[in-house]
């Protein structure tokens, strides 16, 4: 059974840090894009950042640019992204996904594999 596991979120304050971890597992993600997505309550999932199979491409929204950071780790089979300078608008559930091509993509209907979500809450 193929499996994507987030861990990691929590409340923060604005300002503070987070490290979001999605363990997968089931088959190897490694030869295959991976990203993250978050959903606020009220609006539509979006992309937040995303690599290649090697980690060698990324891509951010503007958004959290400069401040985010994506990361795996084929080995363990596992992707992370590294939070800091959280503002209150970061609120949201963060997802973790997985495509089947080697190129990333932020268009959401581009992954195949998702996980069940993190809740990340910034307080002002």
């Amino acid at each position: 059974q193929v499996k994507l596991v987030e861990s990691g979120g929590g409340l923060v304050q604005a300002g503070g840090s987070l490290r979001l971890v999605c363990a997968a597992s089931g088959r190897t993600f490694s030869n295959v894009a991976m990203g993250w997505f978050r959903q606020a309550p009220g609006k539509e999932r979006e992309f937040v950042a995303a690599l290649s199979w090697s980690g060698g491409s990324t891509g951010y929204a503007d958004s959290v640019k400069g401040r985010f950071t994506i990361s795996r780790d084929n080995a363990k089979n596992t992707l992370y992204l590294q939070m800091i300078s959280l503002k209150p608008e970061d609120t949201a559930v963060y997802y973790c996904a997985a495509s089947s091509t080697t190129s990333y993509s932020r268009k959401y209907a581009d992954y195949d594999y998702w996980g069940q979500g993190t809740q990340v809450t910034v307080s002002s």
